[in-house]
């Protein structure tokens, strides 16, 4: 998910944007972009599933097939067509017979056997719900899950994209799609209690912040690896007050050192580049960190507040050389859907439909553009490639249903 200096700083605004880019994205009529999800869609499967298997199987939801059989099924519960069922199921069938090492719905098995389950249950086939089920509860007995510090519990990291976050995450998918406690309580909130208590010894030399945490030694604040990505997790469960004054304490810490100028956020603690408007590094996760906050804690207006000026710097900043939902258009766009949930003020669905809309015209040249540039990060695939696009075309057409794929609920 990480980029170096040179490949980050690629991602900053393109240079042929103008006004009447957005202008003409504007014009694009609503009912077009469900068209183009499915044809974008078809694309997709064409080219990661008919096509490539030859090459060997990435079976990741971020960079993989697992990503194309998300996008079958986002297809299936727009259009109701049972065919796009059956590709993800078929596609879930081969990514569940590649070895992973990770436990996460991102990157890893966990993703699989929850994505297998939920699809069963659309096809309503219990036996195949019981074996993806009964794989998940195989992942949840990890070890390393819910050691917690103390007991030498920094083996296994915390974030999202690999960590125990993005187990976490897949249990709330599960949970949303097949009943709660269908992963019951005593497998989950064991690893809670463990990320909390790895983020308190983590910022023990941090007087100011409750919660922090490292990823290969950097102590990251965005969704891939860092603070919005772990919080966001942690605000969907139940925590006693002193853990969700933690939680909220580590929000307002971000929040009172954004970059006051711009009002982004910095990639990790302490750095000074103030470039990057994505999901992975920058306002984006954490604008739909704080509307999750926002919810949760309704009577608090500062985390509405600050959601709403993230989502000001996305606006202003957030059309970037790529597509994907990690670094590009199509997650910017989440941030803006986000608060068009939170406020259910127009004005944000309108911009998620321009840079919706931005994308029609565009994505075709930016792809083109970065292949020219050497640039080879998965064309086709959720995070990083058109995959993500043809998700958010689907969900432009349902805003107040929509979910960033993977981060959302």
């Amino acid at each position: 998910m990480l980029r170096n200096d040179k490949q980050e700083d690629s991602n900053e605004q393109m240079d042929f944007l103008e006004m009447e880019d957005l202008t003409a994205a504007l014009s694009v009529p609503s009912e077009t972009f469900p068209r183009a999800a499915v044809a974008l869609k078809d694309q997709i499967v064409q080219s990661t599933w008919k096509e490539d298997l030859g090459q060997g199987v990435d079976p990741t939801f971020c960079t993989g097939l697992l990503g194309t059989a998300f996008t079958c099924l986002k297809s299936y519960e727009a259009t109701g067509d049972r065919r796009d069922l059956q590709l993800c199921t078929d596609i879930v069938d081969t990514c569940a017979v590649v070895f992973q090492r990770d436990v996460t719905f991102l990157s890893g098995r966990a993703g699989v056997y929850a994505l297998g389950a939920v699809v069963a249950e659309f096809r309503d086939d219990s036996e195949r719900r019981r074996l993806f089920l009964d794989l998940f509860e195989e992942v949840a007995q990890e070890r390393a899950l819910p050691v917690g510090p103390d007991e030498g519990g920094f083996g296994m990291s915390y974030e999202l994209h690999h960590g125990r976050a993005g187990f976490l995450w897949a249990v709330l998918f599960i949970n949303k799609h097949l009943g709660q406690d269908t992963v019951p309580r005593s497998l989950v909130m064991p690893v809670v209690e463990a990320v909390l208590a790895g983020g308190r010894v983590g910022a023990s030399d941090n007087p100011l912040c409750p919660l922090m945490y490292r990823w290969h030694g950097t102590r990251y604040w965005a969704a891939a690896h860092g603070l919005a990505g772990i919080l966001h997790v942690l605000l969907h469960f139940p925590l006693s007050q002193e853990d969700m004054e933690d939680v909220k304490g580590t929000l307002r810490y971000m929040v009172r050192n954004r970059f006051l100028q711009s009002g982004n956020y910095p990639s990790s603690e302490g750095n000074p580049r103030d470039k990057l408007v994505q999901w992975s590094h920058g306002a984006t996760g954490v604008a739909i960190a704080l509307c999750k906050a926002a919810q949760v804690f309704p009577h608090e207006r500062e985390f509405r507040n600050a959601a709403i000026e993230a989502g000001e710097v996305v606006w202003k900043k957030g059309l970037v050389r790529k597509v994907g939902l990690a670094d590009g258009v199509s997650g910017n766009a989440y941030a803006l859907l986000s608060l068009y949930r939170l406020t259910k003020e127009d004005v944000y669905k309108e911009r998620a439909e321009a840079f919706a809309g931005f994308l029609y015209h565009n994505a075709g040249k930016m792809v083109e553009a970065d292949r020219l540039k050497g640039g080879d990060y998965h064309t086709y695939s959720l995070f990083h490639g058109l995959a993500g696009t043809a998700c958010l075309w689907f969900d432009i057409a349902s805003p107040e249903k929509s979910m960033f794929p993977g981060f959302e609920l």
